[in-house]
């Protein structure tokens, strides 16, 4: 089994801060919350982090110093910076000290998690791995084979399905983000991709035909919820 990648989080919004440690936990990584810019970076000196996410305003310590010493110690690690300011000002300075990316609150979750992962490809050759089999009602999905199956009934998946059908059953009972799906499979979320995928989503619902309790629902202005009983 891989060993769950590290995550440093240093926020000092204490109902933010469990919030994102329990979704980060959640999706697979490893997650140490510290509150403030001197636990985090005692925490830092003490353990092995593949990436650290630091909110800019912090008491004792803010971001930009937290990341500026943290950088000494280890300066190819990866840093995300969280802010409430959206100031260029910010933004250019902590690129300046070697930040990957920059998020402003507020933000959702999963597009945390997408940038994560996506500094995680480019720098440690990541791969979030899906669960080899999902059970969606009376369906079951293989994703290494990319193939649905009811009954006797089976459904050969193209890779851009099978993908978009992951990401459904990795939020299955919860909303999807359309850009969050289009960034993750396309890389690109323009009008051509997100009709492209509107395209995948029609098809997907045609396989679920045979077990009305299995459906892919329309989130106005947000996304798509795969609905399913199962695991």
């Amino acid at each position: 089994m891989d060993e769950k990648k590290k995550i440093l989080l240093c926020e000092d919004d204490e109902n933010l801060g469990m919030l994102l440690r329990e979704y980060l936990n959640a999706k697979g990584f490893d997650t140490t919350l510290c509150a403030d810019g001197e636990l985090g970076y005692k925490a830092f000196t003490e353990d092995k982090y593949d990436l650290c996410v630091f909110d800019v305003m912090m008491p004792r310590k803010d971001g930009f110093t937290l990341a500026k010493e943290v950088k000494q110690v280890n300066k190819d690690v990866p840093i995300i910076f969280l802010t409430a300011r959206n100031m260029k000002e910010d933004v250019y300075l902590g690129f300046e000290l070697g930040a990957d990316d920059y998020l402003t609150k507020p933000f959702s979750m999963d597009e945390l998690v997408y940038r994560i992962e996506a500094i995680m490809r480019r720098t440690n050759n990541y791969v979030a791995r899906p669960k080899s089999v999902y059970y969606l009602g009376d369906y079951v999905f293989y994703t290494a084979r990319q193939s649905l199956t009811c009954g006797e009934e089976v459904f050969k998946l193209t890779t851009k399905e099978s993908e978009l059908l992951v990401l459904l059953c990795r939020h299955r009972n919860q909303v999807l983000g359309r850009d969050f799906a289009l960034k993750t499979i396309w890389a690109d979320d323009n009008y051509f991709n997100a009709r492209s995928m509107d395209v995948y989503i029609s098809k997907l619902r045609k396989f679920f035909k045979l077990d009305p309790r299995v459906e892919i629902n329309n989130v106005h202005g947000r996304g798509y919820r795969l609905v399913a009983p199962g695991e």
